[in-house]
């Protein structure tokens, strides 16, 4: 049972039920979401979070599971069911689209390994999709919601002779409006339009006798009409003809296909339902992904043993804000277990005591409604029966009920209801009247609910309640912690003792009057002050003592990573250095050795060659080779023999090069010390003490280097440059249907070569016929995957979005 019955929304549950609303895929989610309800068995319970928990990992993995196209189709399959009926094209894309979601949802839980996904693999069970069904409706239906050219032969045929048709219409139209543009009968600008289903001219009202033919419309300024000419007629006819054969023809198609369709609608429905209960269950793990919600471990009987636990709309709130905003939720340790069942929680106005009270309602909700928790690893958690919930003021004027009535009426309930499987909460427990009679009934209530073992968490100023608990075996104190030097609440629970309400401190630190303050003082009397001023050391004492604990932990913690670093790398260098020595000692070893031989090798063929050229010269190969896989380095090349340049030897015509350069140039004269040479046809006057002579050898080597280094050229297609011109905007506005035809054709082929994923035709409103003729085209282009209009604000219907596969 739980009380009162607007519960969910006093605790913030109906926050948390709209955001799983928004979590769902489809309204399939939804209707399950709203179905939500309370569990008090464990073991359906346990089955619930087991699904949630699943679907959570499912999620986290990044694993490929199908997340489009969860359609609700029941209206389709309610229209359908009745004989001679037809669902049209958008239906069975609805039905086929979301049956192929259904059969890879139980592929992925039947190829997944057993011990993975064990509860969701059982949701599959009995479920069925008839797989000639489904090929059957892709017969009819493609991917894209258009019915295919090949749905039966006969709809081939009169697609492909309404598409011959409109093209010879266009072409005599087109001569028309030449002739009458040549007049000067239509306006100018003029295109053809479509009026009735037919193909027009727009023709200037005083000209209309000249155009023979039937006049269908006018303009509002009756300025132009809209003339079918007569040598059109029988084009036209021809066209509504093919267009109502095409209509019949599909209808008969969907007509036969709606009847395929009927016999599965039971195992559909099931199927449907299957698909409903993922979507909610996947918009269960993703609500604790958000949270960083966990699964406890749970009992079949009444406990609450959370660690580290949040409350779950405090942290979404808390997780939005930027990061100027340094407020985070302060997790809370609660444990109610059958010897300590009841806290009774205690401390100064704004200190976290209804928000602590508020989260062990909302996370037992949460659980019993088949949700993960955000609490810490090693948590435990229990199942009650009865929540029963007091906060808030429910007066009542229109049954003259005061809020201080209204708390006692939910106290007789209490009373009544509870026992030892339910769980109460209680917000400023006995406030409302008179303090002292107030904590004299509130005292006795709390008395009869501990009689009846029932479970809570209780709030309140009350000393007596605070005495009570101390001394009562099944009731315990808790605080919530306060800075007393700054007065700032600190947000953390602690169990064992009760809080203080810090009231006298408060009221001196805000600046009331100081002979308030101590007259306030003296009526509460020394016992009371002592008390509280006992409580306000103890908490000082406290705090200084956690302060010190934590810096000698963080101290410790230090040295003990220092320590095992240092062992940790001192072992590592040991290791290292052995290691590293022992390899080199017998790499070196091998290495000398191994030269050795081939040393002895090289001087042993050269000797008997007797110092040929050309077996010395391969002597020395080998070893350079050895060198190069032995050394791993690149054995020096022999440089070109050069010889210095010297003004006796230097003539007209020799090859020479700066000292240090790579270039060369040619000597053209010498005089002195001074020569002039030319590099690359500059002449230039040059020190010959800076010049060396080349050989030939060296020139041929500097030649190839150059031509090395000159850029390649290419021939055939430019992809670059091609890709580099190309724009994705393709304008055809003024131009003629037949022209612009070829134009897209041309255009739409460079952008499937090009790989551009998206293209823009600009066509213009007009009278709709170069809009018609564009997506015509494109809609018969297997390469394109969609057909839109552009946004409003940038052309609307006046131009195309195609999106390329």
């Amino acid at each position: 049972m739980i009380l009162p019955n607007n519960f969910e929304q006093k605790i913030g549950f109906t926050q948390l039920r709209e955001m799983l609303e928004g979590l769902c895929l489809s309204a399939l989610g939804r209707q399950f979401v709203a179905k939500m309800s309370f569990q008090s068995k464990a073991d359906q319970l346990q089955k619930l979070l087991l699904q949630t928990d699943e679907f959570r990992q499912l999620l986290s993995s990044g694993a490929d599971f199908p997340s489009q196209h969860y359609h609700d189709v029941h209206p389709y399959l309610v229209r359908a069911n009745i004989p001679g009926s037809y669902l049209d094209v958008s239906a069975f894309f609805a039905v086929k689209m979301s049956l192929r979601t259904i059969r890879e949802a139980l592929t992925f839980f039947t190829h997944a390994e057993e011990t993975l996904y064990p509860t969701l693999r059982l949701l599959g069970i009995g479920v069925q999709v008839d797989r000639n069904l489904l090929a059957a409706l892709d017969k009819v239906v493609d991917d894209e919601g258009q019915v295919r050219e090949n749905a039966s032969p006969l709809l081939s045929q009169i697609r492909q002779e309404l598409i011959n048709r409109q093209g010879q219409l266009r072409k005599q139209i087109a001569g028309i409006l030449r002739h009458a543009r040549q007049e000067g009968w239509v306006p100018e600008g003029a295109e053809p339009t479509i009026r009735g289903g037919r193909l027009v001219l727009p023709v200037i009202a005083e000209h209309k006798r000249r155009v023979k033919g039937l006049i269908h419309d006018e303009s509002a300024t009756g300025q132009t009409v809209f003339i079918e000419p007569e040598a059109v007629f029988e084009l036209n006819n021809d066209i509504k003809d093919l267009e109502n054969a095409f209509q019949r023809e599909l209808i008969r198609i969907l007509t036969q296909l709606t009847a395929q369709l009927r016999p599965h609608i039971p195992d559909l429905r099931k199927a449907y339902q299957y698909l409903g209960l993922l979507d909610f269950i996947r918009a269960k793990g993703r609500l604790a992904q958000q949270l960083e919600a966990s699964l406890p471990e749970l009992h079949p009987r009444p406990m609450i043993r959370w660690k580290q636990v949040r409350h779950p709309l405090l942290y979404l709130t808390f997780l939005g804000h930027s990061k100027d905003d340094p407020r985070e939720v302060v997790p809370l340790d609660i444990e109610l277990t059958p010897e300590q069942r009841i806290l009774l929680i205690s401390g100064p106005n704004a200190g976290g005591k209804s928000v602590s009270m508020k989260t062990v309602g909302l996370v037992q909700y949460m659980l019993q409604c088949g949700l993960l928790i955000p609490a810490g690893d090693g948590s435990e958690a229990g199942v009650f029966e009865d929540v029963f919930l007091d906060i808030g003021d429910e007066q009542s004027l229109e049954n003259d009920l005061s809020t201080y009535s209204s708390h006692l009426l939910n106290m007789k309930q209490f009373v009544t209801l509870a026992n030892k499987r339910s769980l109460i909460l209680i917000d400023e427990f006995g406030t409302g009247t008179e303090p002292s009679l107030g904590g004299a009934i509130a005292e006795a209530v709390l008395e009869q609910l501990n009689r009846a073992r029932a479970f809570g968490v209780i709030t309140t100023h009350y000393t007596n309640l605070k005495n009570y608990a101390e001394r009562t075996e099944g009731i315990v104190n808790g605080a919530m912690r306060y800075d007393p030097d700054q007065l700032q609440p600190l947000y953390r629970l602690e169990i064992g003792k009760p809080g203080s309400s810090f009231a006298i401190e408060i009221a001196r630190k805000i600046g009331l009057p100081k002979q308030l303050v101590e007259r306030a003082t003296q009526l509460v009397g020394k016992d009371k002050i002592r008390y509280d001023r006992l409580l306000e050391g103890l908490e000082k004492e406290k705090t200084e003592l956690e302060q010190r604990t934590a810096e000698a932990g963080k101290a410790e913690k230090r040295l003990k990573k220092a320590a095992q670093e240092y062992q940790d790398l001192k072992k590592y260098l040991d290791d290292t250095t052995l290691e590293v020595l022992r390899d080199a000692k017998a790499k070196a070893k091998m290495l000398l050795r191994d030269t050795n031989q081939q040393i002895e090798a090289t001087i042993q063929e050269i000797r008997l060659g007797q110092a040929e050229k050309e077996r010395t010269k391969e002597a020395r190969g080998k070893l350079d080779t050895f060198v190069r896989e032995k050394l791993q380095i690149e054995p020096p090349k022999a440089r070109a023999t050069r010889e210095l340049a010297d003004a006796t030897s230097l003539k007209p015509g020799d090859k020479v090069a700066l000292i240090g350069q790579e270039g060369h140039g040619e000597i053209m004269s010498v005089k002195g010390k001074t020569a002039e040479v030319s590099f690359g046809g500059m002449k230039t006057l040059v020190k010959i003490g800076q010049l060396e002579k080349l050989t030939r050898s060296e020139i041929r080597e500097r030649e190839k280097e150059a031509a090395r280094r000159a850029p390649a050229q290419y021939s055939g297609f430019d992809t670059t440059g091609k890709m580099s011109s190309f724009s994705p905007t393709l304008d055809l506005r003024g131009e003629r249907a037949e022209d612009a035809l070829n134009k897209i054709m041309a255009y739409v082929d460079d952008a499937v070569m090009l790989g551009v994923p998206e293209i823009k035709i600009l066509h213009g409103r007009g009278n709709g016929v170069l809009r018609q003729v564009v997506r015509d085209y494109l809609h018969r282009i297997r390469a394109v995957a969609s057909v839109a209009d552009e946004h409003a604000d940038r052309g609307g219907d006046g131009a195309t979005i195609a999106v390329l596969k």
